[in-house]
């Protein structure tokens, strides 16, 4: 009796055991059959995610990645500083193909800086410093950046009526506790310049000069904590731009100086003017055609001709919204 039990046991477990493989196996090569009649294996399931006890801290899509390192810091890979580029920064030797790697290196990635450090004296002919760029680009003057000594030194090749100019960009900070010096002595004493004496006297005469700096085409540009200085023209100049921040700038340049504007706009849309002085020989801000949503405010301008509507009386309808307070 007990060897038929035993039997019998042995015969269930097989039966059950005989099934499941068998289970298996159709499952295993189930075959899908297509719209055309053919057969088709299906895929084995997908493994089982890894779990991770410590995920990334960022992951490599995430849409806002974590800040870079701030500006300045010598450790972080974003700053790009001039003088490991070849920069000398001695006042006299020619430093522009040094800025113009610099520049195309921290064009190259998000949040780069163009740094010229503290203590460099920087001469740079004419450059344009033209994007697009990553996000985030900064040039950083922290020392002093100056072009050629006159239109004798200035190169033949170059063009004299620009000198700095930063040409479609977005998203571009120039900023600093440097100074901008522009050498423009011996600009304003051509013969062919129009020359102010004391009693008000000049003396008319087309002749070409740089205008210091630049925006042209570009958005969302700010201009911060910098000293411009000695133009041999207009300082600062914004032409088709759009989202423009100046704040705790200092311009100057003698009483006397012809054709120094401070800042100047022309078809350039929403721009604010912020704590800032400007001291020079003709008007403090000039605002021309095609330019709206100006606020100036907390600006000290002297001397020199104030702030100007620019043909106001000829096109007042390409002119609108206007905030001036504390000036």
């Amino acid at each position: 009796m007990r060897r038929l039990s035993g039997i019998l046991v042995i015969y269930i477990i097989s039966t059950v055991l005989f099934g499941h493989f068998t289970n298996v196996a159709r499952a295993r090569y189930h075959y899908h059959k297509g719209r055309h009649g053919v057969t088709h294996p299906l895929p084995p399931p997908p493994p089982p995610p890894l779990e991770t006890a410590n995920p990334p801290d960022q992951v490599p899509s995430d849409p806002y990645p974590s800040p870079d390192p701030a500006p300045g810091d010598s450790d972080s890979g974003c700053v790009f500083d001039v003088t490991s580029f070849g920069a000398v920064g001695d006042g006299s030797c020619d430093d522009t193909a040094a800025f113009q790697d610099a520049w195309k290196a921290a064009c190259a990635v998000e949040s780069g800086v163009v740094l010229a450090p503290e203590g460099g004296v920087f001469k740079i002919t004419s450059t344009i410093f033209s994007g697009p760029c990553k996000p985030g680009l900064v040039f950083q003057l922290d020392g002093v950046l100056m072009p050629p000594d006159g239109p004798e030194e200035w190169p033949e090749k170059d063009n004299k009526n620009q000198w700095l100019v930063f040409y479609r960009l977005d998203g571009f900070t120039f900023s600093g506790k440097g100074t901008v010096e522009g050498n423009g002595q011996k600009w304003w004493d051509l013969p062919c310049k129009p020359h102010r004496g004391p009693d008000g006297s000049s003396s008319s005469g087309p002749c070409a000069s740089p205008t210091m700096i630049r925006f042209f085409m570009s958005n969302n540009i700010e201009v911060k904590g910098l000293r411009i200085q000695n133009s041999p023209q207009f300082h600062m100049k914004f032409d088709g731009c759009q989202g423009v921040l100046i704040n705790e700038i200092q311009i100057s340049s003698p009483k006397l100086s012809p054709n120094t504007d401070g800042i100047h706009l022309g078809n350039t849309r929403s721009v604010g003017i912020y704590n800032s002085v400007v001291s020079n020989g003709d008007d403090c801000i000039s605002i021309g055609t095609g330019c709206s949503d100006v606020d100036i405010q907390g600006v000290t301008c002297g001397p020199s001709h104030g702030i100007r509507f620019l043909s106001f009386h000829l096109f007042p309808h390409l002119l609108s919204s206007f905030v001036t307070k504390n000036l």
